[in-house]
């Protein structure tokens, strides 16, 4: 009976932990859903901190799990997850957050956390106990999410400036002003919709490890889908401004009609990776939806050297919070 308390106590601390992972990743994303509506001025950074964790919230009532199954038991190997994994996993996740939050540089919280759990896997099992394919699908989308995100935003400014090439610049204002609130909220939906899944998914994980949930069932219990839904909009409403700063106007010099253009292109990017269950960077996805409107107007619009930047922070984010990871699992046998 004493263990059961004590493993459970420790279940609990896991648990809120991983809250706190989520609650960060709002903080720390809430640049994706709204530099770009920011910027523009079409609302005010406290009415859009609002609006964008509206849609978080909501998403909860739109999206499958998928993303979530895929992170609780499609990167480790059954058996291979116990405490001082998920406990390893987080802290490298939360550390690289709070590195890359500090120094305004938009990197994946999503990702972090893939390479947390790779990083706690490994240092306790070695590679075998990784499931290759959810790996593999999880980095093949690092490339493909920021691809797809330029492609579809550098269509959509294209075919807006062919459609509206005989209005004047007042008119196309007005209009995109109205209708980037429509396309900041469907990135703010599809931002919740992945990114909350995946905190779902560690704690999910962790219940099956520790026997508090069933392999076997369909869906994580009712309580973690909740508790991840509000704390990452929580997050987003506490807002992260160096990173909006850096999102917004460092990349390339946005109007409306071009955070319109961004988002909607990232949007359709992060609602067809949670269809197919693809945890993918927020970050990435908005990141090359602007620097494909950015070029689709001139290659000059964009700032190559900060968007140079944002990529090696990519490259550096899974080995980075792999290897605190690692340290922090060794940490953790010594203190559970």
């Amino acid at each position: 009976m004493a263990t059961v308390q004590v493993a459970l106590w420790v279940v609990m601390v896991l648990v809120a932990l991983a809250i706190l992972f989520d609650f960060m990743n709002g903080f720390h994303d809430a640049a994706n859903s709204i530099a770009t509506v920011v910027s523009t001025g079409v609302l005010k950074p406290g009415h859009a901190v609002l609006f964008a964790a509206f849609f978080n919230l909501i998403a909860i009532f739109i999206f499958h799990l998928s993303v979530a199954a895929t992170v609780g038991k499609g990167i480790a190997q059954p058996g291979v997850v116990d405490v001082h994994v998920v406990f390893g996993a987080l802290v490298g996740a939360i550390s690289w957050n709070l590195v890359t939050w500090y120094y305004g540089i938009p990197s994946s919280s999503s990702h972090a956390l893939i390479g947390g759990i790779v990083g706690a896997v490994i240092a306790k099992t070695g590679t075998g106990g990784l499931v290759a394919s959810g790996i593999w699908k999880t980095v093949a989308f690092i490339f493909v999410s920021p691809f797809l995100g330029f492609l579809l935003g550098s269509m959509m400014m294209v075919l807006v400036a062919w459609g509206f090439r005989r209005a004047t610049p007042s008119r196309v204002d007005r209009w995109f002003r109205r209708l980037q609130l429509v396309s900041a909220g469907a990135y703010s939906l599809g931002h919740g919709g992945n990114d909350a899944q995946k905190t779902i998914g560690i704690i999910w994980m962790l219940l099956i490890a520790t026997g508090y949930a069933s392999a076997a069932d369909a869906s994580p219990p009712t309580w973690t889908i909740v508790s991840c839904y509000t704390a990452i909009a929580l997050g987003t409403m506490f807002g992260g401004w160096r990173i909006v700063k850096t999102m917004g106007q460092k990349i390339t010099k946005l109007k409306p009609v071009g955070g319109f253009c961004a988002e909607t292109g990232g949007a359709l990017t992060l609602f067809l990776a949670t269809a197919l269950g693809i945890p993918v960077s927020t970050t990435h996805t908005i990141t090359g939806a602007i620097v494909g409107v950015g070029s689709a107007q001139r290659a000059s619009a964009v700032r190559w050297g900060v968007a140079g930047n944002i990529v090696w922070a990519w490259i550096f984010t899974i080995p980075a919070s792999a290897f605190v990871a690692a340290i922090a699992y060794w940490l953790s046998l010594q203190i559970f």
